[in-house]
């Protein structure tokens, strides 16, 4: 591997609008039940003493979207996994599934803590994200980051992508970045919790 292609999200602005899923399915015609990208929407809060007369009590609520694919992570357990060799990480760091070796047993299923590989039941084979992989090398940017309206997602190489955002790759509901080291990097909503550490729960996952 040469280069680690990645994604950016900005969780600051985005709203949740799914355009970037929609996308997604519409370009590779995926079937009902399989969505290559998520959106979740996370959120909680609690009761606080009011600042100005602490006898009254406010509320304290927080709601954020964050849209998940596969990270095309560094150490995909995926691919580890794997007792058929179907999955494979090119020489861009894209991870993509071979539907001509897999034998649909769906381990790569349990192993990834994103949920990325999805079973397709009709074709019997794992599917995921591939980066919009025909596209790319053709010089474009992946669907789901085209049709961002809030202009929330951008794509390139992952070094480049740390040096314009910064190195956050984890947050709420998001597992902890060192189990995989994921392609990602995240600009934080401001009531953004770090990951593993949040108080407050998924509220919807499209």
């Amino acid at each position: 591997m040469t280069k680690q292609l990645a994604f950016y999200f900005n969780a600051s602005v985005c709203n949740g609008c799914k355009a970037c899923a929609i996308a997604c399915k519409s370009k590779n015609d995926l079937p009902v039940g399989i969505n290559w990208r998520k959106i979740y929407e996370y959120g909680g809060g609690d009761w606080v003493p009011d600042p100005l007369d602490s006898s009254f009590l406010k509320p304290n609520i927080f709601a954020y979207a964050v849209s998940v694919a596969c990270m095309h992570c560094q150490n995909p357990l995926c691919l580890n996994v794997c007792p058929a060799a179907a999955i494979s990480k090119d020489e861009n760091g894209i991870v993509t599934i071979d539907a001509n070796l897999c034998i649909g047993c769906r381990y790569c299923q349990w192993a990834c803590p994103y949920g990325a590989p999805q079973f397709n039941e009709d074709a019997g084979i794992m599917t995921k994200c591939n980066m919009c992989q025909d596209i790319v090398a053709q010089g474009e940017k992946p669907y789901c980051v085209q049709a961002c309206v809030m202009r929330a997602m951008d794509f390139g190489e992952l070094d480049e992508l740390r040096q314009k955002y910064g190195n956050i790759d984890a947050v709420e509901p998001l597992p902890p970045s060192s189990i995989t080291n994921p392609s990602v990097v995240i600009t934080p909503h401001k009531d953004s919790q770090v990951s593993g550490q949040g108080k407050g729960r998924i509220l919807e996952e499209v």
